[in-house]
């Protein structure tokens, strides 16, 4: 097995497995479709692109090194996971939800760029292979790409899950239980990032 294809496959493994920027693209998907979440879902990931640059660049160790600065992007990643669980977790049940969920641009990047989970994925990917040896910019670059194309890939995914399970009938007790499983998925995400 290449090298490309074993990070690539520890890439969908790590990036396509529940957090909360999944469980957002499910719960979005579910609210609004397909076509209407499209918006939020190429804000979340143009932020994800720029915190897997960021993480391939070797930028984010600078930034964490400093503690009063790593201490405040946590908070801030932190403060805006548990308000996206609680927005989702507390969505009306029978009704269209499109007002009450996480649905803007400017919160599909936050979500992008502040995923305290995407950050450990791309990091511990990042370090365990070697794409393009002697030379660092071209691995970096061909890390990144691949991220890219992984995230795309498996993000449209689950959001065709979430707009399939849109068009399920759902018993409001089935409805405000799956709301509050796609919340603790958040929250639990949140929390073994921040442990």
């Amino acid at each position: 097995m290449t090298d490309a294809l074993a990070f690539t496959l520890a890439a969908v493994a790590l990036l396509g497995s529940p957090g909360p920027a999944i469980a957002a693209l499910l719960a979005i998907g579910r609210a609004q479709g397909f076509r209407a979440s499209l918006p939020f879902f190429l804000a979340l990931q143009l932020g994800l692109a720029i915190a897997a640059g960021l993480s391939a660049a070797g930028l984010v160790s600078l930034l964490t090194a400093a503690p009063a600065v790593q201490q405040a992007l946590m908070l801030v990643a932190l403060a805006y996971l548990v308000w996206l669980a609680w927005k989702i977790g507390a969505a009306p049940v029978g009704e269209p939800q499109a007002a009450s969920t996480a649905s803007s641009l400017g919160q599909g990047f936050l979500l992008g760029i502040a995923n305290p989970k995407a950050y450990l994925a791309f990091a511990s990917l990042i370090a365990s292979f070697v794409l393009i040896p002697r030379s660092g910019l071209g691995d970096g670059v061909a890390k990144w790409s691949i991220l890219v194309v992984v995230m795309i890939t498996v993000d449209v995914a689950w959001l065709a899950v979430g707009a399939a399970l849109g068009g399920l009938k759902l018993s409001p007790g089935a409805e405000r239980a799956m709301n509050l499983v796609m919340a603790a998925t958040i929250l639990a995400a949140a929390a073994l990032a921040f442990l």
